[in-house]
């Protein structure tokens, strides 16, 4: 049976939602709680950001949910690319509603993965959303305090590109985040935005755990010779200027954009390959990091 401790019966005297603040409704103070009382049942919570758009930030945040529920753990993973929920795509689960009750909804579960999107909500994939600011705050906060995710190890989150409302609110509710992971590809104009998102990150005290390069060359299908395409180095670079770490540069592969379109998941169906073992390499280094500075405890 699950544990059904709720902030009024929570011993933690540390705990942000044991007393309500100055100036704070008591409505906005059974909401905050309600949402602490779901993430203090979530031990690790990792941001996926892009300073831009089309960079393969789904790509990482998929392959890296993927790979912890593979090893073992329990695993959530949350979409709120608002404008652009691909991960139903990527999982091969287009088509899929949501379950719920009165207040309350049932992430869609997928292998031992439990998966939030808007995209399940749409009733036509086509639809554009087109909503302003305070209505995608409001799903974003929704998402977060109605979705019943039970007990997890990790809730990984694809955030919106950009440094905007979306993203800054979504660092602000979910406290504390273990750390961000920075997407970029290699080229100067994209790299420019590393530096954004990362300064970002420390206005709003989320550690960077690092940035992964993507795109970073071709692998040729037929004889596997990587060749660089847009310029190289860019994420690296920065990741040196600016003291963050760099976990990898991941190729493009023709069997990574196939398995994304497809919905079957690279880290699964790929693992053994060249392009498999960079990116399991990134998540291992990713995993390594709860152990060296003890998000355990």
């Amino acid at each position: 049976m699950e544990d059904k401790k709720t902030c009024d019966s929570c011993s933690e005297e540390s705990c942000s939602a044991k007393k309500q603040k100055k100036n704070e409704n008591q409505e906005e103070y059974a909401d905050r709680q309600r949402l602490q009382a779901r993430l203090c049942r979530i031990r690790h919570k990792i941001v996926v950001l892009s300073g831009k758009g089309g960079v393969g930030k789904s790509t990482v945040a998929v392959n890296l949910a993927t790979a912890l529920a593979l090893h073992g753990q329990r695993v959530g993973l949350l979409d709120v690319d608002i404008h652009g929920p691909s991960v139903p795509t990527m999982l091969g689960l287009e088509g899929e509603s949501l379950k719920g009750n009165p207040g309350e909804l049932f992430p869609v579960e997928f292998g031992g993965l439990k998966v939030m999107s808007l995209g399940f909500l749409l009733h036509n994939p086509d639809d554009a959303v087109i909503w302003r600011g305070p209505m995608k705050m409001g799903v974003i906060k929704q998402f977060l305090t109605d979705v019943n995710w039970g007990d997890l190890d990790y809730l990984i989150i694809d955030a919106p590109p950009g440094t905007g409302d979306e993203p800054l609110s979504l660092c602000q509710l979910i406290q504390p985040l273990d750390g961000a992971v920075i997407v970029t590809t290699p080229q100067k104009i994209a790299a420019i935005d590393v530096r954004k998102s990362i300064s970002f990150c420390r206005r709003v005290n989320v550690p960077v755990l690092g940035v992964v390069e993507n795109m970073s060359g071709f692998v040729c299908p037929k004889c596997g010779e990587l060749t660089q395409i847009l310029p190289e180095g860019g994420g690296r670079k920065i990741t040196s200027d600016m003291n963050v770490p760099f976990l990898g540069a991941i190729p493009m592969d023709p069997a990574l954009a196939e398995a994304g379109d497809s919905g079957r998941v690279f880290i699964y169906h790929f693992s053994e390959t060249p392009t498999g073992k960079i990116m399991q390499d990134i998540i291992d280094q990713i995993q390594n990091m709860n152990s060296t500075k003890k998000l355990d405890s």
